[in-house]
C-alpha cells in the first residue's frame, strides 16, 4: 500500500490539507497528518482546529511515498522555517519519490534552495519569492516527481493528481466517479 504524509504547521489552510487526505484515501492511500507544532492539535488560518495523527518529531517519515506541504498562512512561512521539513523535502525530491506543494508552500521550498530549474506553479502572492524557476501560470503543474498548485480553490485538482501519480489513472477514475466529478 502506498503511504503518504501531510504536514501540518498552524497556519495551514484547511482545504489545502485535508482534501489531499479525503481523495488520497480514496484512492486507497494510507495517509497520516504530521504536526510540526509542540502539539497534535493544529489549528488552521480559518480557526478550525485539527488532530494531527503524529509528530512530525517522533520518526523520520522516509517511508512514504508522497509527502505533502499545504499553504496558508502563516503556515507555509511555518513548514518553511522548520529544517527538519525541509531535509524531508529535499530527501523525497533527490529519491524520486513525489512532493506536493500548493498555494505558499512552493516558496518555502524555494527559499530552502530545492526549486532550482523546476516547473512550478503557486499562489500569486509568493511568485516573486520562488526565485530561479520555470513559472508556469496553470493551476496543477507536474514536473516529474514535484507537484505544485496555485492555491485553495485548486485543492481538489491539486488532491487528483497525486492521487493519480501514486495509483493510476484507472484508480483516479473510479475514485472521480464515486465522488460525481465523471
Amino acid at each position: 500500500m502506498k503511504r503518504a504524509y501531510v504536514v501540518l504547521a498552524e497556519g495551514f489552510e484547511l482545504i489545502e490539507a485535508m482534501t489531499p487526505v479525503d481523495v488520497l484515501k480514496r484512492c486507497g492511500v494510507d495517509v497520516e497528518t504530521l504536526s510540526i507544532g509542540e502539539k497534535l492539535e493544529v489549528t488552521s488560518s480559518q480557526g478550525v482546529t485539527v488532530r494531527a495523527d503524529r509528530f512530525f518529531e517522533d520518526e523520520k517519515f522516509r517511508d512514504g511515498d508522497l509527502l505533502v506541504l499545504p499553504g496558508g498562512y502563516p503556515g507555509y512561512e511555518n513548514i518553511g522555517k522548520h529544517l527538519g521539513v525541509m531535509d524531508l523535502a529535499k530527501y523525497y525530491l533527490e529519491e524520486g519519490k513525489v512532493l506536493g506543494a500548493i498555494c505558499g508552500a512552493p516558496s518555502a521550498l524555494a527559499k530552502a534552495g530545492l526549486l532550482k530549474g523546476r516547473r512550478v506553479t503557486s499562489h500569486f502572492t509568493v511568485r516573486e519569492l520562488l526565485g530561479e524557476v520555470d513559472y508556469v501560470d496553470e493551476k496543477v503543474v507536474v514536473d516529474e516527481n514535484l507537484i505544485t498548485s496555485t492555491g485553495a480553490g485548486r485543492s481538489l485538482e491539486f488532491s487528483l493528481a497525486l492521487g493519480e501519480a501514486l495509483t493510476s489513472r484507472e484508480v483516479l477514475e473510479k475514485v472521480k466517479k464515486g465522488m460525481t466529478l465523471l
